[in-house]
């Protein structure tokens, strides 16, 4: 009889969170539909385009690239040599001497021929939050273009959405592991939620800094 009860109990939690988890990937993205682009002549132009960060490598060891990382710069170059941004904020995690998204992410925009003039680093990206918050607060952007894959954009315009930014999203191509990412993706989406709704900060802010 108690076996029984916890099996119930069990099934009840798995479909209120399904249910739960579903919900929120439907609102996250049809909320978003309309400022999301594949298109690269139908995206309106922004001064600022944020790219988003995102592992270098998959085994380093190796020099195996990260094809998501790969496909992100390959999007932001493709942007600003269309001229839709004309700055691009790198914005990534840099919490250690040794890991550093988005040095490595500026050295490969440059490498691809966008000036080192027009990139500006946000070493304190540690998650999407942080990145949409600390391009408004620290970047003093209250309108850009936000460049990543789209599950990612998805999830980061739905942000700028709550925080008073205006954006949209230009979507870099998929990688080999889709399925996976987007399983992982759905729960993110869950977390981000609640952190709007307990109306979660950056973890770091800082001086201003001017685009210019």
């Amino acid at each position: 009889m108690i076996l029984r009860s916890w099996r119930y109990i069990i099934l009840i939690l798995s479909v209120s969170l399904a249910l739960v988890v579903g919900t929120v990937h439907y609102v996250v993205n049809t909320a978003t539909s309309r400022q999301i682009y594949n298109d690269i002549n139908q995206i309106p132009k922004n001064r600022v385009g944020l790219l988003l960060g995102t592992a270098k490598y998959n085994d380093k060891s190796k020099n195996i690239i990260n094809v998501y990382y790969q496909h992100r710069i390959d999007a932001a170059v493709a942007l600003y040599m269309a001229g839709k941004v004309d700055f691009i904020i790198v914005s990534g995690d840099n919490s250690t001497l040794y890991y550093n998204e988005p040095l490595l992410m500026k050295n490969d925009l440059i490498a691809r021929g966008v000036p080192a003039k027009c990139i500006y680093m946000d070493n304190a990206g540690f998650r999407t939050l942080d990145s949409i918050l600390r391009c408004r607060d620290v970047f003093g952007q209250t309108r850009f273009t936000i460049i990543s894959q789209r599950f990612h954009n998805q999830r980061a315009v739905y942000i700028a959405n709550h925080k008073n930014v205006q954006t949209v999203a230009f979507n870099a191509e998929d990688g080999d592991s889709f399925w996976d990412v987007a399983i992982r993706e759905k729960m993110a989406r869950v977390k981000m939620m609640l952190d709007l709704l307990m109306n979660k900060q950056a973890k770091l802010y800082g001086d201003n800094i001017e685009i210019q």
